[in-house]
């Protein structure tokens, strides 16, 4: 019984120190190992690593692309209207030795950043443009925050704005907007529509008054067209001075 007592304590003993010396790390794993405090240039992994005892420590990176929820940010634009923004990014690791050296949190300074800058890009743009040019912003906040998490060892790969909301009285107000600007449209289309019929007309009437041919043989289609209908009344209209002409002779 006293052999089996020592035996327990002695395989708790060794099975510490084994798993201390021996770590696996997966395939999008990589460890970046201290020893006596100091760093490696590169990380190890994936597979078997050991250790020496109390000499080295391990931290472990995951490699992997992960995804990041923007919380909704209070942002105004450019032309003074407040609104509600939320985004989501995408980033991963590439360098995990800078990931754990140049910065304490990874991830919480890398979604930090991405609060700032999601407010710093909107607040220069109008509320039409956050609306309307949306893959412009995600292209510019994604330009930015990966220049600035370079240094941590990180790339941004992707930025998504996903909700743009707007308060309801504004978006009453843009609905007249948009309904003001129907309307312009609507007029300045008509106007243009009667400037280039009156145009023809004018071009028409040119035409016939130096061809008096032409000019009668359009007032004998109309003639024609009017003696279609037998419900109409013909009027030919004659000038007053060739009637008089006609009662002299």
């Amino acid at each position: 019984m006293g052999g089996i007592g020592l035996l327990i304590p002695l395989l708790a003993f060794a099975f510490v120190i084994i798993t201390s010396i021996i770590k696996i790390l997966k395939e999008y794993e990589r460890g970046v190992i201290f020893t006596l405090g100091r760093v490696g240039r590169k990380a190890a992994g994936p597979g078997l690593i050991l250790l020496v005892p109390v000499i080295q420590t391990i931290r472990k990176v995951d490699m992997r692309t992960l995804v990041h929820d923007v919380p909704t940010q209070d942002v105004i634009s450019r032309d003074n209207v407040s609104v509600k923004v939320n985004a989501v990014i995408y980033y991963r690791v590439v360098d995990a030795v800078r990931a754990v050296v140049q910065v304490e949190n990874y991830m919480a300074a890398t979604s930090q950043l991405a609060q700032t800058t999601l407010r710093s890009v909107l607040g220069k743009h109008d509320l039409d443009e956050m609306l309307q040019e949306r893959d412009k912003l995600n292209k510019d906040i994604q330009e930015i925050l990966d220049t600035q998490t370079e240094a941590w060892g990180i790339k941004v790969s992707n930025v998504e704005i996903k909700h743009v909301d707007v308060d309801q009285s504004m978006i009453r107000a843009i609905a007249r907007q948009a309904e003001a600007e129907r309307e312009r449209r609507s007029k300045v289309i008509l106007a243009e529509g009667e400037y280039q019929a009156a145009a023809k007309l004018t071009e028409a009437a040119q035409v016939l008054a130096e061809s008096p041919g032409a000019m009668q043989l359009r007032y004998l289609n109309s003639l024609q067209d009017i003696a279609g209908d037998r419900t109409n009344t013909i009027v030919f209209p004659f000038s007053i001075n060739e009637v008089l002409d006609r009662f002299r002779s």
